[in-house]
């Protein structure tokens, strides 16, 4: 059973006596351990009040799995046009992607903020230069899967995926306007879900949920 590994789990994340208590609150499904909080907590992005702050805020780009980085190789001639220059020289001074000193492989930044991807509207909201590239059909990639999935969260083990829910300052708005409209977070990213982990897995977790509420 993969709940036998949690305090190897716990040792990994280096988790306070606080985070110690939220990482508990979780269940197994398959070969994830997943937080209670992507059931119970709710979220709706809402672009009209954030302006797209998690693309620019925080210092790290959007996380990256191995073979997204050779799709990034392959579609970013179609994608350079929908850029901004500043993006289109962040990426051709780094690279398309990026690796961290730990090893992580991330989208790159402009001056260690902005992702180099993201670009703006005419009312200054940020935007996916890779996802409107998409929805112009020059692409069939809509976006990373960690985008795909925000606000949930995962990390990867030799023995299971961690999902969690990674709850940010910026989206306290989308917190609200989920209640309002009460959707769960695993609803608001179904799709995200079951391009990461299939079908099947998200109709276990809605099965779970259903018990849960």
């Amino acid at each position: 059973m993969f709940l036998q590994n949690y305090p190897l789990l716990l040792k990994l994340q280096h988790y306070s006596n606080r985070k110690f208590l939220y990482f508990c609150n979780m269940f197994q499904l398959g070969k994830t351990i997943v937080s209670e909080d992507i059931i119970q907590k709710d979220f709706v992005c809402n672009l009209s009040a954030c302006k797209g702050a998690c693309c620019i805020d925080g210092d790290a780009g959007a996380p990256l799995e191995k073979a997204e980085t050779q799709i990034l190789q392959d579609i970013y001639p179609k994608v350079k046009p929908f850029l901004r220059q500043a993006g289109i020289d962040a990426i051709e001074a780094q690279g398309v992607f990026i690796t961290t000193e730990d090893g992580e492989l991330e989208t790159p930044l402009i001056n260690g903020a902005d992702c180099a991807y993201v670009t703006f509207d005419n009312k200054g909201t940020a935007l996916c230069g890779i996802e409107e590239a998409y929805n112009q059909g020059e692409i069939d990639w809509k976006k990373p899967v960690s985008c795909h999935l925000y606000p949930v969260r995962v990390k990867e083990y030799s023995e299971f995926s961690a999902v969690n829910y990674n709850k940010w300052y910026i989206c306290d708005d989308a917190c609200t306007l989920g209640k309002e409209l009460q959707v769960p977070i695993y609803k608001f990213v179904k799709q995200g879900l079951i391009r990461k982990f299939g079908e099947a897995w998200y109709a276990e977790l809605e099965k779970i949920a259903e018990k849960k509420a």
